[in-house]
């Protein structure tokens, strides 16, 4: 009899054992493929600025007597690029963006105008989920003051410089130090304080 309710006690064991293995999914290639794939380091990176400061470039007179200065580190910019997260640690994140910088005049007979394109490269650590501090390099290519026959056009060799910035939900500040040198070796300084919107695409998690 003892035998009996031995063997009945192991064929229940054995019974709930198979209903415990049967009842956890196993884990398969698609399930691990679907974790890794959530990771998406890179995202596309739009933005805009404005931004004022620099040395006077050239001061437009009108016929009311007024007048408007162009410097060298005033303009609106647009700007698209990528951002790249790192995996293991979340919090760092590098940027590049190329963009448009431009500025003009009041005047209506002469569409006056200093060009630039602008290129971003920085480093960004997020302190919390929306604030970020960012620093890097920044160049200023085909830098051009056109005067559209008014006076003369002054072309700006390329220039290189730093940029800090801190933003929270995507407003942020930013300055800029940097300098321009003209086709004479005179020197501008294009050094400017900015208001920058930024967002990503996808948004970050």
């Amino acid at each position: 009899m003892k035998k009996i309710l031995l063997l009945s006690f192991l064929g229940l064991g054995c019974f709930s054992s198979a209903i415990a293995q049967n009842s956890t999914p196993p884990v398969t290639t698609s399930d691990v493929q679907e974790v890794k794939s959530d990771y998406k380091p890179v995202r596309f990176l739009f933005g805009g600025a404005f931004e004022f400061g620099g040395d006077e470039v050239a001061k437009v007179y009108f016929t009311n007597g007024q007048d408007q200065s162009v410097r060298a580190g005033q303009g609106v910019s647009i700007a698209i690029g990528a951002e790249y997260q790192f995996k293991n640690v979340e919090q760092l994140l590098l940027r590049a963006t190329i963009g448009y910088k431009y500025v003009t005049t009041q005047a209506d007979n002469a569409h006056i105008r200093l060009t630039r394109v602008p290129m971003h490269f920085t480093a960004n650590w997020m302190a919390t989920e929306k604030l970020r501090f960012g620093a890097g390099i920044v160049t200023h290519r085909a830098i051009n003051f056109n005067a559209d026959g008014i006076g003369d056009n002054i072309s700006i060799k390329p220039a290189t410089g730093t940029v800090f910035e801190v933003a929270y939900s995507g407003i942020g500040l930013s300055y800029t130090a940097m300098k321009y040198k003209d086709q004479t070796n005179f020197s501008y300084s294009a050094n400017a304080i900015g208001v920058t919107i930024t967002g990503v695409l996808p948004r970050r998690n």
